[in-house]
C-alpha cells in the first residue's frame, strides 16, 4: 500500500503529550502527530531519521503525521496504529495469509456486545459461524535486533482494554465461533514474538490462557519503506517464556 500522502523525512527530536513530537524537518522544526498511545518504548529515539506525511487537508491543525521512526539502518519502526487494519482487509483481498482463503466476506467494526467492537469478522457462505478477528500493533522489540533476531513483544504499556479483548475471544469460541488475535510487528528485525510479562504479566496470562484454548495467534511482519508499507507472510514465531 503506498502513502495516500506525501511523505518526507525527518529528524526525530522529542514526544511529548502522547500525541505530539518536534521533528527537525529541513532547516525548521515541525509538530507532528503520533498516532500511538502506546509508550512507544524501543521504538522512538531522539536523532533517528523520521518518516512524516503531510496532510493536504486545511483544516487539520497538525499538517504532518508521524508514521516511522528508523531504530537501526534501513529498519523502520512504523508508529501509526491506523495502519494495521487496513493491510489486513487488503490482505484479506489479495489471499496473503493463506488460513484466511476459506473465508468468503470481512466486515470491519464488528459490535460484540454493547462495549466492545473487534477489528474484523470472517465468514463463509451458509455458514453463521464467524471467526472474529482483533487486530494488535506491535512497535516494541528486545534481545538481538541488531542481527535482525529480535523478539518483538506486546503491550509496551499495561493495557486494560487488551485484556478485555482476550476474554472476549475466549467467550466467542464457547458460543462456537472461532477468533484469533493477529499481532502486526511494524518492524523487521525480529524473528520471535512473546508477550511483554514484565509490562503486563495479566495480559500475558490471558494470552497463555486464549491460546490453549484455540484463539488463533497470527504475527506477521510488516515491512516499511520511503514509498509503502505492506503486510508480509513472514509469520514470527510465538514464544511463551516461563511466567
Amino acid at each position: 500500500m503506498k502513502y495516500p500522502e506525501k511523505v518526507h523525512e525527518g529528524v526525530f527530536l522529542k514526544r511529548y503529550k502522547r500525541f505530539f513530537a518536534d521533528v527537525k524537518l529541513g532547516s525548521q522544526v515541525v509538530v507532528a502527530h503520533v498516532p500511538n498511545t502506546g509508550s512507544l518504548k524501543t521504538a522512538t529515539t531522539p536523532g533517528a531519521r523520521c518518516l512524516l506525511t503531510e496532510s493536504s487537508n486545511p483544516e487539520r491543525k497538525l499538517k504532518f503525521t508521524l508514521e516511522a521512526v528508523e531504530v537501526r539502518p534501513g529498519c523502520w519502526a512504523g508508529v501509526n496504529t491506523s495502519w494495521p487494519n487496513k493491510l489486513a482487509k487488503e490482505a484479506f483481498e489479495q489471499k496473503i495469509f493463506s488460513h484466511w482463503s476459506q473465508y468468503d466476506t470481512l466486515q470491519g467494526e464488528v459490535k460484540i456486545n454493547k462495549e466492545t467492537r473487534l477489528d474484523l469478522a470472517l465468514s463463509r457462505a451458509n455458514s453463521e459461524k464467524k471467526h472474529f478477528v482483533e487486530i494488535k500493533n506491535v512497535t516494541m522489540a528486545v534481545g538481538e535486533t541488531g542481527a535482525n533476531q529480535g523478539c518483538a513483544q506486546f503491550p509496551d504499556a499495561v493495557t486494560e482494554r487488551g485484556q478485555k479483548h482476550l476474554r472476549e475471544l475466549m467467550a466467542l469460541i464457547d458460543e462456537g465461533h472461532t477468533a484469533e488475535l493477529l499481532f502486526t510487528v511494524q518492524r523487521s528485525d525480529c524473528q520471535t514474538f512473546s508477550p511483554a510479562d514484565e509490562i503486563d504479566k495479566t495480559y500475558g496470562a490471558l494470552l497463555r490462557e486464549a491460546h490453549k484454548k484455540g484463539v488463533v495467534v497470527t504475527v506477521a511482519e510488516i515491512q516499511i519503506s520511503e514509498r509503502e508499507i505492506r503486510m508480509t507472510n513472514k509469520f514470527l514465531e510465538l514464544k511463551f517464556p516461563k511466567a
